[in-house]
């Protein structure tokens, strides 16, 4: 399980470094950063629930205000949010951000949990 929140470290510091070409860079480098280093310290032995509850709330917040959206992307058929890199329509953007909020909040939840429960022991 370990070697797991390395892999998952490297994968958000990943995500990260291509959100710099972004409309809205700034933002999304945080949060998938500071995702990466949260799941970085995991690997090392350290966890912070705390923070990692708090930032979940607020992907869960921000993904919530994006439902409607998404729920519009599925009534349109699901056309493809990968076909160009370049967002042309609306709901492509809106979708990539609201799997990416998933992606984190479910993430950090799961690190609150994992933590959580190694400073119990």
């Amino acid at each position: 399980m370990k070697w797991f929140h390395l892999v998952l470290g490297i994968l958000f510091a990943l995500f990260a470094v291509v959100q710099i070409n972004d409309p809205d860079p700034w933002i999304w480098v945080a949060l998938y950063g500071v995702t990466g280093v949260l799941s970085g310290l995991l690997f090392a032995g350290r966890a912070y629930p705390l923070l990692s509850l708090f930032l979940a709330m607020f992907s869960f917040g921000w993904l919530a205000s994006l439902v409607p959206d998404f729920w519009h992307w599925i009534q349109m058929g699901t056309p493809s949010i990968v076909d160009e890199m370049k967002t042309e329509e609306p709901h492509i953007e809106l979708v990539r951000e609201f799997l990416g909020l998933l992606l984190c909040g479910t993430n950090l939840l799961w690190q609150y949990f994992y933590g959580k429960r190694r400073i119990k022991a």
